[in-house]
């Protein structure tokens, strides 16, 4: 679904380049993560999971493998270091893909990577108290899940234990806990290609429900048997999941609650729920099998605007089946609860991922039209807000059945966001 698809450029186009970073170290910007807004602090661990009963759809010779990143709520008087935005593999790959045309056109090494931080830390124990509800996150199509932290760790903080994944083979890297990097593998492209990365990202995601089931009987389902956090098992309440996620990963979501009923909600963040979505017209359009069924549980849409390759503005919602005919699809066929919210102000489809917070912070160093096409013209602090709020407020009512009415209608809190009926 339109830019979050050129993530995956850099291994379809031939791989890491060994170039020596373009910009002096006392040049390269620094990042620095936004707070976050919950009660809780967060901490975070990754898990190396593999599947022994399945081969991987794009090397059959190899079990499938993933790693997972786990922000859970953390015991405020713990202390421990703060976790990498991105470890030192998967900084040269983001590097790179950010140096590129498609996205901001940078020298190499024109951002501080080794010094860019998370809120989440490591090594530190859940909080005490009630278990808690799990939500799984799912990231555009080729992207990678260190690149969604402000809605990710955020939502941690407000009292889950959320569980990121990256799709081995089909995200543009994955390091894995030796150092190893394993690039994506090229796709033609077809819609034949769409549907097997999505029946992955499916069985992914259920396979990562049966590893968390594993931890509250007391395994450690970690291939390198690493440690897990202390407390961990008994905060994982999996009679409450939810899933989210960006793009393909909306899509994933919805096509997951279909296979899976442990999934109680989910939130498609502006991805078409198609394999191949009919845009522009004339292309093919292949549904998901969630469009063609819709759900009987809650789910939420939440769409950005954009212009077409003629300029044209776009707005992703239902009421737009010229621009996106599997929202307006689904809509009709959702029997449970629904919403459709479109982000307004200016926004574009990487609004939804850390962009918003990282462009900002490099200044006059990214052209304002790259800006622009990047991120758009919305005010990135108030995009984040709505973002975590409306994720937030949305798993509160379905998970926790805490209801704070901000889906009774238009908030003058969030004025970026348009109910969409």
């Amino acid at each position: 679904m339109r830019a979050s698809a050129l993530v995956a450029g850099l291994a379809l186009a031939g791989g890491l380049t060994a170039t020596a970073p373009a910009v002096a170290a006392e040049q390269r910007a620094g990042l620095t993560a936004p707070p976050l807004t919950g009660r809780y602090d967060v901490g975070t661990t990754d898990l190396h999971l593999v599947d022994p009963s399945r081969p991987d759809p794009w090397k059959p010779e190899r079990r499938r493998e993933l790693m997972v990143t786990v922000a859970y709520p953390a015991d405020r008087f713990a202390g421990g270091p703060r976790a990498p935005w991105l470890t030192p593999g998967m900084s040269t790959v983001v590097d790179q893909v950010l140096a590129g045309e498609d996205y901001l056109g940078l020298p190499a090494g024109s951002i501080d990577w080794a010094s860019a931080k998370r809120r989440a830390e490591t090594g530190v124990p859940v909080a005490h108290g009630a278990p808690k509800p799990v939500v799984l996150f799912s990231p555009g199509f080729g992207g990678p899940r260190e690149t969604y932290t402000a809605i990710v760790d955020d939502l941690a903080s407000r009292g889950y234990v959320v569980v990121s994944l990256s799709h081995t083979y089909e995200s543009v890297a994955v390091e894995f806990p030796d150092g190893r990097l394993e690039l994506a593998v090229p796709e033609d492209g077809s819609p034949g290609s769409g549907k097997k990365a999505l029946d992955a990202r499916v069985a992914d995601s259920r396979f990562v429900l049966d590893r968390l089931k594993a931890i509250t009987r007391g395994e450690n389902p970690d291939a390198g048997k690493r440690p897990l956090p202390r407390g961990l098992g008994r905060s994982l309440d999996l009679s409450r999941v939810g899933a989210y996620g960006h793009s393909y990963g909306g899509f994933t979501a919805g096509e997951t609650m279909v296979h899976d009923r442990r999934v109680d909600a989910g939130i498609n963040l502006d991805g078409a729920m198609a394999t191949a979505a009919g845009y522009p017209p004339g292309s093919p359009y292949v549904p998901g099998e969630v469009t063609e069924r819709g759900l009987d549980r809650p789910f939420l849409l939440m769409g950005a605007e954009g212009v077409d390759e003629n300029g044209k503005p776009l707005e992703h919602t239902h009421r737009n089946p010229g621009f996106d005919r599997s929202w307006a699809d689904f809509w009709a066929r959702q029997r449970g609860w629904k919403r459709d919210l479109l982000l307004r102000g200016g926004s574009t489809h990487m609004a939804y991922s850390d962009l918003q917070v990282i462009v900002p912070q490099l200044g006059a160093r990214v052209a304002p039209e790259k800006r622009e096409a990047v991120i758009g013209t919305i005010d990135p602090r108030r995009s984040v807000a709505a973002q975590r709020d409306y994720i937030g407020a949305f798993f509160d009512l379905h998970l926790r059945g805490r209801d704070r009415h901000l889906f009774d209608g238009e908030s003058p809190q969030h004025p970026d966001i348009d109910f969409i009926e």
